[in-house]
């Protein structure tokens, strides 16, 4: 089970930040255009410098060697990196089940990623990167690019993932229903992340 905790964390442009996700635990983000939403992300992962405390079930992110934790603390950025030529170049172990959710099969990896669209790119990195057991969820707009059907096929994926790692999920979207099914929805407004009260 993965709690991450999150203690006066202090990000460009950003008032210091408390926040507590519990194991299992899906909140969302949301916010205008360059107010912070991947900043925060970035600083979780441990990409941009920050100041405050963010600890992995009691565990301090300076304590754990940088690469160890973006392994167990896991960002889906909204427009992925890839490096090599073959998709099956970035997996190790890929799970058939989990690219069957995605409507992929392993034929999939044969396949040049020059010749991907950005939605197949959206959904390959997410399967990317589960493909790491993360104990934690950072996901920025992982839906954004996608049409209804794929959106919900990865609405489901993560969901599932959520529960049978009991993982730790913090999402960024724009989708109000996505933030309806989450535990809580926070809102950056004037550098500062507010809950969201629903009406």
């Amino acid at each position: 089970m993965s709690q991450l905790s999150i203690h006066n964390l202090q990000v460009q442009r950003l008032l210091p930040i408390n926040l507590e996700v519990l194991a299992s635990q899906c909140i969302t983000l949301s916010g205008p255009s360059g107010c912070g939403k991947t900043r925060l992300l970035r600083a979780i992962a441990d990409l941009d410098p920050h100041q405050g405390e963010v600890r992995l079930n009691r565990i301090a992110q300076r304590d754990i060697p940088a690469p160890q934790w973006r392994r167990r603390v896991g960002y889906l950025p909204a427009e992925a990196a890839w490096w090599r030529e073959r998709v099956g170049d970035h997996f190790l172990n890929p799970d058939p089940k989990r690219f069957e959710t995605l409507g992929f099969t392993l034929e999939w990896l044969e396949r040049e990623v020059s010749r991907l669209s950005t939605g197949e790119r959206q959904r390959l990195a997410l399967l990317r990167l589960l493909g790491n057991e993360p104990e934690v969820l950072l996901l920025d707009e992982p839906t954004a690019n996608l049409d209804q059907a794929s959106a919900r096929r990865v609405e489901q994926l993560i969901d599932d993932y959520r529960q049978m790692r009991q993982a730790a999920v913090i999402w960024v979207t724009h989708d109000e229903q996505q933030h309806k099914n989450s535990a809580h929805h926070y809102c950056f407004k004037d550098g500062k992340l507010e809950l969201h009260a629903w009406s």
